[in-house]
């Protein structure tokens, strides 16, 4: 029988997710997620979503969710887009705004993601070498190009670039959209949301998966001119008109809403982050500073696939990228105190009666 319909067929080599262990009992340290709870309005608001909400469909334009950003980080309604998740918001972005002949340009080693969707969108790219230290150098985005996007803090190496040097970027592509993905730019970075006046090509896009704690509602945000989020909005709607639920909505909007919870969660990870690095350097892990929820590390005497292992076997579960320049690297996600302690403790009873040869 013939198959000649297999040449009709898109190919791609999709993103890959990290792993959800499902027995219990797991130290889960591998995906970035927050260790604490959403902020209590958040369950109330859930139970509170009617049964009319679950029988008809939910508010295509999201106003009280957009509303309720706009208000917390002081915007217009119109500068604000809401999506399932951000990289449901990134991938609208890329749809709307790369579409030039030119290639558009981010680091070589970052979101992985970035270039799964320039393939499947058939985007021209062109992967930017991080330095030897593993960070960004803004004089490499001053090539034409068909538009810039880049994390900061990066991932996964969490290291931050400063407002100056994010400035630099944008100052030198006034002709192309430039998009900062600010994941994880709330656990010790300054965002790049004040810029917005000065540069209407920015576009800045953050979740409520880190630091608000609702990964499982899967919610990400834009912010940009008027002008880029009414494009935006035309590929939504072209797309998909209602992307977001009832209870996301209702979630995202107490979350947002409650920000004494936000400032004492993401400061207690803060917290634990640098107690945390405290305890690996005098393990003798090696690591650039982080301004994320995680640590990007590696230790010059034992590789990092071998730990990775171990502490999987021991049911601590952390990130490994067989990808090259940072294949010995691994990165772990701040957890709770307890936790990290755990994991602390036994590295270093590994470590020992390794370098004992026991």
């Amino acid at each position: 029988m013939s198959k000649k319909w297999l040449e009709n067929i898109r190919r791609v080599t999709p993103y890959t997710p990290g792993e959800q262990p499902k027995e219990a009992g797991v130290i889960k340290l591998n995906t970035n997620e927050n260790p604490y709870p959403p902020a209590p309005g958040v369950l109330r608001a859930v139970r509170n979503v009617t049964e009319d909400s679950y029988r008809k469909y939910p508010d295509p334009v999201c106003r009280e969710l957009i509303d309720a950003i706009a208000k917390e980080y002081g915007l217009d309604p119109a500068q604000v887009f809401v999506g399932v998740g951000s990289d449901d918001v990134l991938a609208m972005s890329f749809m709307t705004f790369f579409n030039s002949d030119r290639p558009i340009l981010f680091p070589d080693i970052t979101y992985s993601f970035y270039d799964v969707w320039a393939e499947l969108l058939k985007i021209p790219y062109e992967q930017i070498p991080l330095d030897d230290e593993l960070k960004i150098r803004p004089e490499d985005y001053t090539r034409p190009n068909g538009g810039v996007i880049f994390p900061n803090p990066n991932a996964p190496t969490g290291a931050l670039l400063d407002i100056e040097s994010v400035e630099r970027i944008l100052a030198a592509n006034t002709d192309s959209i430039v998009i900062v993905d600010e994941a994880y730019i709330d656990f010790g970075g300054v965002s790049a949301l004040p810029l917005l006046d000065k540069y209407p090509q920015l576009l800045v896009v953050q979740t409520f998966s880190k630091s608000r704690s609702l990964a499982g509602m899967r919610i990400g945000a834009a912010f940009g001119s008027r002008e880029l989020i009414h494009y935006l909005n035309q590929v939504k709607f072209s797309f998909n008109s209602y992307t977001m639920d009832a209870v996301s909505l209702a979630a995202g909007k107490a979350a947002v809403e409650d920000v004494e919870w936000f400032e004492r969660t993401r400061r207690m990870i803060m917290s634990t982050r640098e107690r945390t690095a405290a305890k690996l350097r005098k393990l003798g892990f090696r690591f650039s500073d982080s301004a994320a929820n995680f640590l990007f590390v590696t230790h010059p005497e034992v590789p990092a696939e071998e730990l990775f292992t171990v502490l999987r076997e021991n049911r601590i579960y952390v990130r490994y990228f067989r990808q090259k320049r940072i294949d010995n690297y691994l990165r772990i996600t701040i957890g709770t105190d307890e936790e990290m302690d755990t994991l602390t403790e036994f590295l270093g009873t590994y470590l020992e009666n390794r370098s004992a040869g026991r």
